[in-house]
């Protein structure tokens, strides 16, 4: 398997209905949560007060990250960046180093 770092900016054309925004969307939940339960899809993050987010991708090599992207219902609105991403000898945990438990002073 390949871990992939991807980066998508929405952009949303305003012409379009808030009814068609709506359908589109729900379907994108739809999608993502397939994706995520089929084990492609392993982390996403929000960009906070844009329609952006970074994801975390495992699959077999870019061809299924491709064909995973573009089964997205807002692809057609996408701008995507994918960042290959391979083992580093000094990632913690690769090493076995567990994050220290936050405290008051860390949370």
């Amino acid at each position: 398997m390949a871990e992939f770092l991807v980066h998508i900016e929405i952009e949303w054309p305003p012409e379009r209905s808030q009814d068609e925004r709506e359908s589109i969307f729900a379907a994108e939940l739809v999608q993502g949560q397939r994706l995520a339960h089929a084990g492609r899809l392993r982390r996403l993050w929000r960009v906070p007060g844009r329609w952006a987010n970074w994801s975390l991708y495992d699959v077999p090599d870019a061809t299924v990250l491709h064909e995973a992207l573009t089964s997205l219902p807002l692809y057609p609105w996408m701008n995507i960046e994918v960042h290959a991403l391979a083992e580093h000898p000094n990632d913690p945990r690769a090493l076995g180093i567990e994050p220290p438990a936050p405290t008051k002073e860390t949370a």
